[in-house]
């Protein structure tokens, strides 16, 4: 997919890119995030999200909106619809969501079905996904072409069960206390 004449479009955490140009990759390094890679094959476009957490933002008007799903997916949509997308021949493929912590809060778990039930409401259509799971992801995405390709990466590694010590004392004759 890379090639001499690539121009690279790295994203991050409450990012998102769209690109129509030949040669175009989007890449993004994931954990618990989820990234939706969105492509259409007549209009030749196609975008990357980054998102962190699921659902929709406080409305408070902080910058914080930027790392939800719903604003990032609105995003990237919109992006796609400004370049000649239409929303009928969308394809969507989704990865990341893996749980890389070992917290009482499955968060990546959480992502990855707000970002399916997402596409799911829209009525886009799911080509595949790469969702869940113990390892980190970096993703490259070719807007133009829709082939996405990942690397696992970092391997999370569950924490040894605490040795059992067993002891036997030594009888060393009688204690007197005082």
């Amino acid at each position: 997919m890379i090639t001499g004449t690539t121009q690279k479009i790295p994203i991050v955490q409450g990012d998102f890119a769209v690109s129509d140009a030949e040669g175009a990759v989007i890449s993004t390094v994931l954990g618990s995030c989820v990234a939706a890679c969105i492509f259409d094959p007549v209009a030749r476009v196609g975008g990357m999200n980054h998102f962190l957490l699921p659902g929709n933002p406080d409305r408070d008007g902080s910058d914080q909106s930027r790392r939800y799903g719903v604003f990032l997916m609105e995003k990237l949509l919109n992006g796609l619809f400004e370049r000649g997308a239409l929303r009928s021949r969308l394809q969507v493929k989704l990865f990341g969501g893996a749980r890389v912590l070992d917290a009482r809060s499955d968060a990546g778990a959480k992502n990855a079905e707000f970002a399916t039930n997402f596409v799911t409401n829209e009525g886009l259509t799911l080509v595949s996904t790469s969702l869940g799971g113990l390892q980190g992801r970096r993703v490259e995405f070719a807007p133009v072409s829709g082939k996405a390709r990942q690397k696992f990466i970092g391997m999370a590694v569950p924490e040894p069960e605490p040795k059992k010590i067993k002891r036997e004392l030594e009888s060393v004759g009688d204690v007197d206390f005082f």
